[in-house]
C-alpha cells in the first residue's frame, strides 16, 4: 500500500542545541531533540531525523566544536522532518513553546521515494513515486 508522503511536500529544519530541554509540554523537561522526536510520532508525522553536528554556532555566537582541546557538551543538532505544509504549520505552535533558542527553517522538497526497508522486491512498484525510471 503506498504511503501518502508522495510529491511536493515541505522539510522543516531545526536547529537546536544538545544541551537545549524542552519547555512545555507532555515532554517537559526532556532533551528537546527527543521531545521533538516524540512529539512527531505521536502527531503521525511521516518521519524525523535527527542529527548530531561536528560544530556550529548560533544566535549567541558561541562555537561549539568537538575538538580535544575544547570539549563541547553541547553540541549542534539538527532535526529534519517531511510532510505536508498543513501539517507542518499546524505544529509550529506547539514548538514556539517546546524550543527555548533555536533556528526553524521550511522550504519546499519534491519527494521521489518514501518506503520501508522491508518492502517485498514485488510490492516496490506499489511505492514507488512518479519520476522515478524502475
Amino acid at each position: 500500500m503506498p504511503h501518502r508522503l508522495k510529491g511536493e511536500r515541505t522539510l522543516m529544519r531545526i536547529f537546536i542545541g544538545e544541551s537545549d530541554r524542552c519547555l512545555e509540554g507532555r515532554h517537559k523537561g526532556k532533551p528537546l531533540h527527543e521531545a521533538l522526536l516524540l512529539l512527531f510520532r505521536e502527531r503521525g508525522f511521516s518521519g524525523a531525523t535527527v542529527v548530531r553536528g561536528a560544530a556550529g554556532f548560533g544566535a549567541s555566537a558561541v562555537i561549539h566544536t568537538e575538538k580535544i582541546l575544547r570539549l563541547s557538551l553541547d553540541m549542534p543538532i539538527i532535526i529534519d522532518v517531511v510532510d505536508t505544509e498543513e501539517r507542518i504549520q499546524e505544529v509550529l505552535p506547539v514548538l514556539d513553546g517546546m524550543i527555548g533558542g533555536g533556528l526553524v527553517t521550511l522550504e519546499r522538497v519534491r519527494v521521489i521515494l518514501y518506503r520501508p526497508a522491508d518492502v517485498p522486491l514485488d510490492e516496490r512498484e506499489a511505492h514507488r513515486i512518479e519520476d522515478l525510471e524502475p
